[in-house]
């Protein structure tokens, strides 16, 4: 006690030596404290998050295991110098590397955590065979776009605890941004189709799609543009803004293609064979691999033919499979008809005179 009286003797720039003691105490303390908050106390949490299912924990561990040592430094300094009279521009510098320092830490851990959610997806999707490339471009411009916005937000913030008017700095540049979304409209909308294709996902790299009148696979889809091989051989090249906005068939997504067509026999079929076709044409399909029948009905009468309405199934999404198996089919058509004597009706017209 004695000691501590004797410090309040001596002073100097404004404050005691007693005071002078009280900062370093306080200094050291916080010090201990946030490095043994982070070898010790994070170490073990580490250990129980290993334990759990999820890494969710894991990572913010090692967001909190991951802040730099000026981080503590400032934070023992700015809280330890608080007690100390001091001159105002030196509490103006002390408070402004203060808030430097924290929004710094601030904008990290939050650009780690998105990142750790986007990094996630990006995985589920390369399980799912998503097209890893396009899948890493859009990454990494998110992650850009997040972290400029981020420090946007932290400067404003920074500049608003200064006792700054940022309410004229807002709204410059929101008219700035104003300004550059018309001068770029065209690419921001490419790069925002862009998006909605990766996040929608209507169709992926080596899908079979079909765009109005043309149709091709899937090669590569950019930021900007998507480009497709067509059936010609050539490579079309459209703009992702027009994909977004248009009608696209995806035959990759088909699990099986439904096949409905029509046969016509002559009004010469005895009443014996219209029963037996629909039989007929079952057994034909069932004998062809890949092909499911469902109905065979006698539904028409037209002016030169008896209709039949067919649907069949081709449990295949592959073009060559549904060729092979219709051709298949077509064929054993005409021979059991050819056998059982059915004539296929074509266009004709009978004339009858009358003497």
């Amino acid at each position: 006690m004695e000691f501590l009286e004797s410090l309040k003797m001596f002073s100097l720039w404004g404050n005691t030596s007693y005071d002078y003691f009280i900062a370093a105490i306080i200094f050291i303390s916080l010090i201990v404290i946030l490095k043994t908050f982070q070898v010790i106390v994070l170490a073990r949490l580490h250990k129980l998050a290993l334990r759990t299912k999820t890494d969710l924990d894991d990572m913010l561990i090692e967001v909190f295991k991951t802040i730099k040592p000026p981080f503590y430094f400032f934070i023992s300094v700015y809280f330890s110098i608080k007690i100390l009279s001091v001159p105002d521009v030196f509490n103006k510098i002390l408070l402004i590397l203060f808030l430097v320092v924290i929004v710094f830490e601030i904008i990290q851990a939050i650009a780690r955590v998105l990142d750790y959610i986007m990094r996630k997806y990006l995985n589920k999707n390369k399980e799912e065979g998503e097209d890893n490339q396009h899948a890493d471009s859009v990454i990494k411009l998110l992650q850009v776009i997040v972290k400029v916005i981020l420090w946007v937000l932290g400067l404003v913030l920074i500049l608003s605890n200064l006792g700054l008017d940022v309410t004229s700095l807002i709204a410059g540049m929101g008219i700035g941004g104003l300004a550059i979304a018309l001068a770029l409209q065209n690419v921001l909308s490419d790069l925002f189709s862009a998006f909605s294709i990766y996040i929608d996902k209507p169709f992926k790299a080596g899908d079979f799609i079909k765009l109005g009148t043309d149709s091709g696979t899937v090669e590569k889809i950019g930021m900007k543009t998507t480009r497709i091989r067509t059936l010609q051989g050539e490579q079309l090249i459209v703009s992702n803004q027009e994909l977004t906005s248009a009608r696209i068939q995806n035959f990759r997504r088909m699990n099986n293609r439904r096949v409905s067509f029509k046969l016509g026999v002559t009004y010469d079929t005895s009443a014996k064979n219209l029963e037996s076709i629909p039989v007929m044409i079952e057994e034909i399909v069932a004998k062809v691999s890949l092909a499911t029948f469902n109905r065979c009905h006698f539904v028409e009468y037209d002016d030169s033919a008896l209709i039949f309405d067919i649907v069949i199934f081709i449990e295949s999404k592959e073009m060559p499979d549904y060729l092979k198996a219709r051709q298949e089919i077509n064929l054993e058509i005409f021979k059991k008809f050819a056998k059982a004597k059915i004539e296929f009706a074509y266009p004709t017209q009978t004339i009858h005179l009358q003497k």
